[in-house]
């Protein structure tokens, strides 16, 4: 809630008029507790998981002979009961589990000092948190999910994310209950480095939940923007992880390769891609002998 009772009375204490946004925010949050407004993440959530994946099934069911050449792993195509089976899953536990933890996890949010207050960040400052959540996140995410891929973490929780050989957009939260609690610590680490503005808070949650649904969506379109941020691993990055299954040593970060290229655990992938590469390029040189069409098998598996 903010400490003032006009906008008038804002413009006084911050030194100069409020930004057109600064007014926005100023209408809506004046009156609403720093509670209430940090709860806004489970509608945000809800949204983004319900949503952001039917962009995918409808390209898939709509668009399908015109995208089928992106698709990461073409033999596999689920049902739409499967799919929906899925969904339920994720809501169940998006109930039973993320939604309370947002409920409940406030006081740390305070502690760690994200703020509602007047003036707003700038659209540096905000950038700049963000960039900083990503890498803290993703590298210590890469510690935990390589843990879990140990046999006792893999048996007893990460098992349940690889029931999804070839990942679709509703499987990224699909996850075991503790998986969940225990990859939330990495997504607060960021903001209590460096917290920022709710708004902020608001985006980075958005952002890395949307980032997961396209990695785990099955496809690898060419005009997605993430394609323009280094070192970013993607869809055909991730896939690769979990065709491999539950023996993957390989590919463990969740948004970027760097710690994957410093501690060698990106090996396998690239050994695959480069002997794909090389069966392209042989079954590329046999088409034009024998006048035919070559055949790129996607399907290589390699630990």
């Amino acid at each position: 809630m903010l400490p003032f009772s006009s906008i008038q009375e804002a413009e006084i204490a911050i030194g100069r008029s409020l930004t057109y946004a600064e007014t926005i925010w100023f209408n809506y949050s004046a009156n609403k507790s720093d509670y209430y407004l940090y709860c806004h993440n489970i509608l945000f959530l809800f949204l983004i998981f319900s949503c952001v994946p039917l962009y995918y099934l409808f390209l898939e069911f709509f668009f399908r002979k015109s995208i089928q050449s992106y698709k990461i792993q073409p033999k596999v195509n689920l049902g739409l009961s499967e799919v929906f089976r899925c969904y339920k899953s994720v809501m169940r536990m998006f109930i039973l589990v993320v939604g309370p933890l947002q409920l409940v996890s406030y006081p740390s949010v305070k502690m760690i000092g994200i703020r509602t207050s007047l003036p707003l960040p700038s659209l540096w400052e905000i950038l700049l948190q963000l960039g900083t959540y990503f890498i803290v996140e993703d590298y210590f995410n890469y510690w935990i999910h390589r843990f879990l891929h140990c046999k006792w973490g893999y048996e007893n929780i990460h098992k349940v994310h690889h029931e999804y050989t070839a990942p679709i957009g509703f499987a990224a939260p699909y996850a075991h209950w503790l998986e969940i609690l225990i990859l939330g610590i990495p997504s607060f680490l960021g903001p209590a480095i460096a917290p920022g503005h709710m708004i902020t808070f608001w985006l980075w949650i958005a952002f890395r939940q949307i980032e997961a649904i396209e990695t785990h969506s099955g496809y690898d379109l060419p005009w997605t923007i993430t394609k323009y941020i280094p070192f970013y691993g993607g869809p055909d990055y991730h896939d690769y992880h979990h065709y491999v299954g539950g023996q993957s040593q390989s590919n463990f970060a969740s948004v970027f390769t760097y710690c994957d290229y410093i501690y060698g655990t990106d090996k396998g992938y690239r050994y695959q891609k480069k002997v794909l590469q090389q069966l392209k390029g042989a079954s590329n040189a046999n088409g034009e002998q024998n006048g035919g069409s070559a055949i790129f098998p996607k399907d290589c598996k390699d630990d």
